[in-house]
This record gives structure tokens, C-alpha cells and sequence, in this order.
């Protein structure tokens, strides 16, 4: 039981140092050498564990696709309308960036043109946003003339954006950012019976 315990450290804190190394060098700059030495174990205790690079990579971004899942999960399970939830996932994902290293390194390789085709991470943030507010429609949540499928670009892409600059200026994901955003947006975006019950800064569970 020590040995299991001693081994799922050593793998947690070699995908996290493969992260962190992966979101300042890219996947190709990056070296085992590097991410053993951030993890503190040998190479040969790196090699026990991922036989090559893109299995670090694999790791790290499976890593983040849960963390991606168990955002959305909580957003979606605050009593509220299926805008809040987006709304609220929004500031769960820009807090991860900030926060959760495995996370951050997920999004970076997910951006990175030489994997690019391996990763799901942005498709399935996607389709989270699109399923969504596909049932705020539904609901009659959205503003006359708006389609689901507009709201959803935009969104998506703003959500990358804050991503990408996030990553060379940390602000650009801080909750008065998002905020802002969503208070440009939501007049636009909700219809006149749902706009004034939703919260451009998130749920009041969201902020404790």
C-alpha cells in the first residue's frame, strides 16, 4: 500500500511538472530532462511511469478534461436556468486556468499546432456551451432573433481568447474580466423575462 501510494504521488507530480513545462515551452521545446527535474525523480522513475512524451501529454490532458467536466458538473448543478450555468462556468473555467496548472497545460497542448487532431479538451468545452444554451432556447431563455448556435460562438470564442491572453497576462482571466463580459452580453443575449434573474458575476455559491 506505501509502494501504490509512494508510485501515485510520483505520477501526480510528474503531470503536474509535465504541465507546468508544457504550458511555458510548448510540447516540442520540451524536455523529459526538464520535467523529471521540475518533478524531483529521476528519469528512470519518469520512464517507469510514461514510457514517452505524449503519454506525459496524454496524462495532462486527460487531467484537464476532468477538471473541465467537473466544472461544467457543478455549474450545472447550482439551482438556476441553463444561461446561469454557462455564466458560471465561464468564471469556474477562467479560475481554473488561473489556479490549476494541470489545467492550464491541458488548454496550452490542446492550442499546440503539433498535436493538434489529439486533443478534445476546446471540443468538449464546446459542446458543453452549445448543449446548454440549446436548452436555454428551449426554455424560451433567449432573446427574440437570437439563435443557440450564435450565442455559442461567441462565447466559445471568447472564452479561447481569455485563454490565449491569460497566458502571458494572468488579468485577463480575473473574475472582474469575466464579469464584464457577461455584463456587455447578457442585455443582449437573454430574453426580457430571464435577464434580470441572472448574475453577470456568477452565482452567490459560486463567489463563496
Amino acid at each position: 500500500m506505501v509502494k501504490q501510494e509512494r508510485a501515485a504521488r510520483t505520477r501526480q507530480a510528474l503531470i503536474q511538472a509535465a504541465a507546468a513545462v508544457f504550458a511555458e515551452e510548448g510540447f516540442v521545446t520540451a524536455s523529459l530532462s526538464t520535467i523529471s527535474g521540475r518533478a524531483g525523480v529521476s528519469n528512470g522513475a519518469l520512464h517507469f511511469h510514461f514510457a514517452n512524451k505524449s503519454m506525459l501529454a496524454d496524462a495532462v490532458e486527460a487531467g484537464a478534461a476532468e477538471a473541465v467536466r467537473r466544472i461544467t458538473e457543478a455549474a450545472q448543478a447550482r439551482q438556476g436556468t441553463p444561461l446561469q450555468a454557462v455564466v458560471d462556468a465561464t468564471h469556474g473555467l477562467m479560475n481554473g486556468l488561473a489556479t490549476d496548472i494541470v489545467l492550464r497545460g491541458g488548454f496550452e497542448l490542446a492550442g499546440d499546432s503539433t498535436r493538434r487532431g489529439e486533443s478534445s479538451l476546446r471540443a468538449h468545452w464546446q459542446r458543453w456551451v452549445e448543449d446548454t444554451l440549446r436548452r436555454a432556447q428551449d426554455e424560451g431563455a433567449l432573446a427574440e432573433g437570437v439563435s443557440w448556435a450564435d450565442a455559442a460562438q461567441i462565447i466559445v470564442a471568447v472564452t479561447a481568447g481569455f485563454e490565449v491572453l491569460g497566458g502571458d497576462d494572468p488579468t485577463w482571466l480575473s473574475p472582474q474580466n469575466v464579469t464584464r463580459f457577461w455584463e456587455v452580453i447578457l442585455p443582449c443575449l437573454a430574453g426580457p423575462q430571464s435577464v434580470d434573474q441572472l448574475t453577470s458575476a456568477g452565482s452567490r455559491s459560486l463567489q463563496q
